[in-house]
Order: C-alpha cells, then sequence, then structure tokens
C-alpha cells in the first residue's frame, strides 16, 4: 500500500554545542516542539565552530546520542554546560553521557572509533554550501534564518513559515525527527 500523505516540513538547526546562542535557541524549539508535535520535523545539524575545539567531539558525541536514543535531551544538556565543556572537553562530554542515562563507555568508544565522523562533516559541508557562516542557523522551506545575530522574532518567523508549509503540500525528509 502506497503511502500518499505528503511529507512533514523539517526544520533544520544548525547548532554548534560550545556556542551560548545555541543553548538560547533551545527554548524556542521545545515551544515548537510543543505546538507542532509530529507535524513538523525538527532535525539538529551540526555546524562545529574552528573557535570552538570541543565543538566538533562535542558534535560526534550528540551523534551518538542520538544513535542511542537521547539526541536531544543530550545536546540540550551539554549546551547548557557550553562554558564548562570549553574548560573540560571530553570529560565534560562522558559526565552529561552518564548524567542523561546513556551508556558513557560507548560514547567514548564512538569518540575514539570516530564512527560519526562522516555525519557531522557532511553537516559542516552542507551548512556551508547553503550559506551558514554561524549558530544557530535555521532553514526551513527553503529559507535561511540567522540566529547568531539575534533570536528575537525568529520562532515567530519560523512558525508562519511552518503554518504555510503545513496548509500546502509539506516537504523534506531526514534523519532525527
Amino acid at each position: 500500500m502506497n503511502d500518499t500523505r505528503p511529507a512533514r516540513p523539517v526544520l533544520d538547526v544548525w547548532c554548534e554545542l560550545q556556542c551560548p546562542d545555541c543553548y538560547r535557541a533551545m527554548a524556542d524549539l521545545r515551544v515548537l516542539r510543543e505546538r507542532y508535535g509530529d507535524a513538523l520535523e525538527i532535525r539538529l545539524r551540526h555546524f562545529p565552530l574552528d573557535k570552538h575545539r570541543h565543538s566538533y567531539a562535542a558534535a560526534q558525541a550528540a551523534e551518538e546520542a542520538y544513535a542511542q536514543g537521547r539526541g536531544d535531551e543530550y545536546a540540550e544538556a551539554v549546551l547548557a554546560r557550553a562554558g564548562e565543556l570549553g574548560e573540560r572537553g571530553e570529560e565534560l562530554l562522558l559526565e552529561v553521557a552518564r548524567e542523561t542515562g546513556l551508556d558513557a563507555e560507548e560514547m567514548d568508544t564512538a569518540l575514539v572509533d570516530g564512527r560519526h565522523l562522516l555525519v557531522v562533516d557532511a553537516d559542516q559541508a552542507e551548512g556551508r554550501a547553503i550559506g551558514v557562516t554561524g549558530t544557530p542557523t535555521y532553514v526551513i522551506g527553503g529559507e535561511r534564518l540567522d540566529g547568531g545575530k539575534s533570536q528575537d522574532g525568529l520562532r515567530e518567523r519560523i512558525e508562519e513559515i511552518a503554518d504555510r508549509l503545513l496548509a500546502g503540500s509539506g516537504e523534506g525528509t531526514g534523519r532525527h525527527g
């Protein structure tokens, strides 16, 4: 039997787990998840910045957390401690893994064996290709919204676009929904 329902709209959020602005964006993402539920797919996309030396490892750790079924919870917990991540690096990533109920030993192995490098690299390359220069950056319905300069009014703009997409045909498929 063919599923003829349109695909749900996708909100891609280019994020970096050592970025204080990304932590502030999490409150908006919680509101969007509550408002739209499964009707809107929200995907965390990785855009580690060179100026934050632990952001690349943090992106890999987040991918492992998604593989273990707790990616959003883990990402938010790491973002809440972004300053500490800058000081403690992988030690903090493993501590947060334990605190969020993840298998920290498996997390450590994933960071060593690099199993999530390709996903992080692909996200970063796609972000660069569409003009992402900082975090958070949102993309929905083909429109890019830069939250790194100011997040004022961004959630409302995202809601306008999501409502329009949901009223129309919708679009997109993807990973972490």
